[in-house]
């Protein structure tokens, strides 16, 4: 993949330098402060990029804002945001589009190359990776949904898993359930939320999204 990395700390932007280059990916650009992020992903376009929050010059919300403006310029690039922050408003703001290609991970939760590598792959190919205690605090803020009440608490599990951007296969491990009884939860989890089989929308990702309590996802998918 050709991922433009925006961290402004050298050595931890070093760092996730040398291990993309290790997994086979490339390094298309760098950047250190909110400007550059933004011209480097206007520029390059990439495949995915890891894009820290809180960066020069003022070190508020920079990053985040950068690939706001980015996803407004070239919807849906994919962008996973990597940072010691949940900044809320920003963040459901990036949600809010309903397109996918969307992560947002807590520095602190990295533990695991693969895992991390697992979620940028997903994030390049249009879907989410989220971490739980971003999905917490997203949540503790959120309005109430009428038709998330409708879910049984094992669809409210599946759900929860989903957004963190596991496959059935791996729900199904965390769950100890088979693939085929969680491939059953998602389709009925799917038809309670009003999202219907369409082609051209990727359902997990909009199951997701209304998870996340953003309004008028589910609307778009009725009108379909």
């Amino acid at each position: 993949m050709r991922i433009v990395v925006a961290e402004d700390l050298y050595l931890l932007r070093d760092g996730m330098v040398r291990l993309l280059q290790a997994y086979g990916h490339q390094v298309v650009a760098t950047a250190s402060t909110g400007p550059e992020t933004l011209d480097a992903l206007l520029t390059w376009r990439p495949d995915v990029s890891i894009v820290d929050v809180r960066m020069p010059p003022t070190q508020s919300d920079e990053g985040l804002r950068a690939a706001l403006a980015a996803r407004g310029e070239v919807p849906g690039l994919p962008i996973l945001i990597l940072s010691q922050h949940v900044e809320q408003l920003y963040a459901r703001e990036l949600l809010a589009d309903g397109s996918g290609g969307i992560g947002y991970f807590l520095k602190d939760s990295v533990f695991d190359a693969d895992q991390f590598i697992d979620a940028l792959e997903r994030v390049a190919g249009g879907g989410t990776a989220m971490d739980p205690a971003v999905i917490a605090k997203l949540l503790s803020s959120g309005s109430s949904n009428r038709r998330l009440g409708q879910l049984t608490e094992r669809e409210h599990s599946v759900l929860s898993l989903m957004a963190e951007g596991l496959s059935n296969q791996a729900i199904g491990q965390r769950l100890f359930l088979s693939e085929s009884a969680i491939s059953k939860y998602t389709t009925s989890l799917f038809g309670k939320l009003g999202i219907t089989d369409d082609d051209n929308n990727n359902r997990r990702v909009l199951a997701v999204l209304t998870y996340l309590n953003q309004p008028g996802v589910v609307n778009q998918s009725d009108d379909r």
